[in-house]
C-alpha cells in the first residue's frame, strides 16, 4: 500500500498531516504554549500555598495582638472567714491605660484590686512589661461550703477581656499555723546567753502579720524577734511558706540550778500559737578552802600529831559532789582527813574536815609549808598552811640539863685551879 492510499493525493500546495511532527516552527510554537500553562500553573500553587500559610497565621496574630488578663492559680479551695489573693497579670496589645472592674460578690465578701500598695480601678500597662494586680477576697466567716465565681473584666481601645477565679468554700481547707523548733531545751552555766531557733509555718490561704512575745523567769532577759531582723518585734508569713524567729535568753549570774520556762507566743488577729522552751542552769562550781577563824597556821612538835579544822565554802550555784581533799606535806611527813571525802555541799553552804598533821620524828625547829587540795569534778581549791616545828619538852629538859652540868663543870674548873 502507498501513502496515496493512507493520506489521498497530495499536490505541491498542500502540506502532509505527518509535516506538524517534523516542521521546526511548528514544533516550537507548540513548546511555548506549553512552557506557558506550566508557568501559570506554579504561580497558582504558590498563591493557593500563600492564602494556606496566611489562614493559619491569622489566628495566632489577632491573639498576639489581643488584651489578655490571666492568674497562674484561677480556683482555689478556703475555709470560711479566710482571706485569699490572686496575682493578675495585664497584658495589652498596645502600651496603653486599662480599666480594670470587679464583679458583685456574695454577702458579707469583700473583693479589692490592689496595686503599687493603693486600691486600683485600672493600670498603665505595657505589653513588653505587663504589670501584676493582686485582687484580695476576704470571705464571710459564716459562708457556706459551695464554690463562688467572681468576673473580673480588663477594658482597653474597645477590647475586653474578662477572668473568672473560683473560690470553694470548705471548713476543710482552713490550713494551720504552728511554731516549732528543733532543740526544744538547752543546758548550760548561769551567766550564759541562750539561742532558741524556731520556725513559724502559715498554712492558711492568706498572708498573716505575727506580734512576737516572750515571757522568761524573773532576772532574765528575754528577746524574741524574726531572724536577722534585730529591731522587728512583728514578722509577714506568706500564705503557705515560714519565716524563722530567733529568741535569746540571758541567764543572770548566780542564778540557781534548775530548770527555766519560757514561753513564745505569735499573735495574727484571732490566731495564736505558743512554744514552750527551757534551760536548765546546771549551776557555776567554785569553792574556797580556808579555816574556821581564817589563820592559815599552826605549831607542834616533830613526830607528834597536830589537827587542824579546814573550811570548804561552796560559792558557785550548783551543788559540789564528792569533795575529795589531799595534801602535800614536807618530805617524811603525813597528813589524813577526817572525813576524807565530803558527799555534797550545798550552794552557799559549808562543810568541815579535820586535817592531822604529823612532822617526821626528825623534823627539826622550824617552819614548814603544807599545802591543802579539795577537789571535784568541776571545780578545785588550795590553800598554802604554815606548821612551826617546836623543840620538844624532852629534850629541852635534857639540854637544859647539859647547860647545867657544863656551868657547875666550869664552876668546879675555876674553883681548883683559880688559886693557882
Amino acid at each position: 500500500m502507498t501513502d496515496s492510499h493512507l493520506f489521498g493525493p497530495v499536490d505541491a500546495g498542500t502540506r502532509r498531516p505527518a509535516d506538524r511532527f517534523t516542521d521546526p516552527a511548528r514544533r516550537s510554537d507548540d513548546a511555548g504554549s506549553s512552557g506557558r500553562r506550566r508557568g501559570r500553573l506554579r504561580v497558582g500553587r504558590l498563591l493557593a500555598f500563600a492564602g494556606l500559610l496566611a489562614a493559619l497565621l491569622a489566628p495566632a496574630a489577632v491573639s498576639a495582638a489581643s488584651l489578655t488578663l490571666t492568674t497562674p492559680y484561677p480556683a482555689v479551695a478556703v475555709a470560711p472567714g479566710s482571706k485569699v489573693s490572686f496575682e493578675l497579670t495585664i497584658k495589652p496589645p498596645t502600651a496603653e491605660e486599662v480599666r480594670l472592674q470587679v464583679g458583685s460578690v456574695p454577702a458579707g465578701w469583700t473583693a479589692t484590686l490592689r496595686g503599687g500598695g493603693y486600691v486600683v480601678d485600672g493600670v498603665y500597662a505595657d505589653p513588653a512589661s505587663p504589670p501584676t494586680v493582686r485582687l484580695d477576697v476576704t470571705v464571710a466567716p459564716d459562708a457556706s461550703d459551695g464554690t463562688v465565681r467572681i468576673p473580673i473584666t480588663a477594658t482597653a481601645g474597645g477590647e475586653v477581656a474578662r477572668l473568672d477565679v473560683e473560690i470553694r468554700v470548705t471548713a476543710a481547707a482552713g490550713g494551720q499555723v504552728s511554731l516549732t523548733t528543733d532543740f526544744p531545751e538547752l543546758r548550760g552555766p548561769s551567766g550564759a546567753t541562750y539561742r532558741f531557733n524556731l520556725t513559724l509555718s502559715n498554712e492558711t490561704a492568706q498572708d498573716l502579720t505575727f506580734g512576737l512575745s516572750a515571757s522568761g523567769p524573773d532576772g532574765w532577759d528575754v528577746q524574741v524577734r524574726p531572724t536577722s531582723q534585730s529591731q522587728a518585734a512583728s514578722a509577714v508569713v506568706n500564705a503557705g511558706s515560714s519565716a524563722g524567729i530567733e529568741l535569746t535568753a540571758a541567764a543572770p549570774d548566780g542564778a540557781a540550778a534548775g530548770t527555766y520556762p519560757i514561753a513564745v507566743t505569735a499573735t495574727s488577729g484571732e490566731v495564736k500559737v505558743e512554744q514552750q522552751v527551757s534551760v536548765e542552769i546546771i549551776g557555776t562550781f567554785s569553792m574556797t578552802l580556808t579555816t574556821p577563824d581564817q589563820r592559815l597556821n599552826a605549831s607542834g612538835t616533830a613526830g607528834s600529831a597536830i589537827q587542824q579544822q579546814l573550811e570548804i565554802d561552796n560559792t558557785g550555784s550548783a551543788p559540789l559532789q564528792n569533795v575529795k581533799l589531799t595534801a602535800t606535806p614536807p618530805s617524811g611527813w603525813t597528813v589524813t582527813f577526817q572525813p576524807a571525802t565530803v558527799d555534797t555541799i550545798a550552794p552557799n553552804d559549808k562543810a568541815q574536815v579535820t586535817a592531822i598533821i604529823t612532822p617526821s620524828k626528825d623534823a627539826i625547829a622550824g617552819d614548814y609549808v603544807v599545802t591543802f587540795n579539795a577537789a571535784t569534778d568541776a571545780a578545785r581549791a588550795s590553800r598554802e598552811f604554815r606548821v612551826t616545828v617546836e623543840t620538844s619538852l624532852v629534850w629541852a629538859i635534857v639540854g637544859g640539863l647539859l647547860i647545867l652540868a657544863t656551868i657547875s663543870g666550869l664552876g668546879w674548873v675555876f674553883q681548883r685551879y683559880g688559886r693557882r
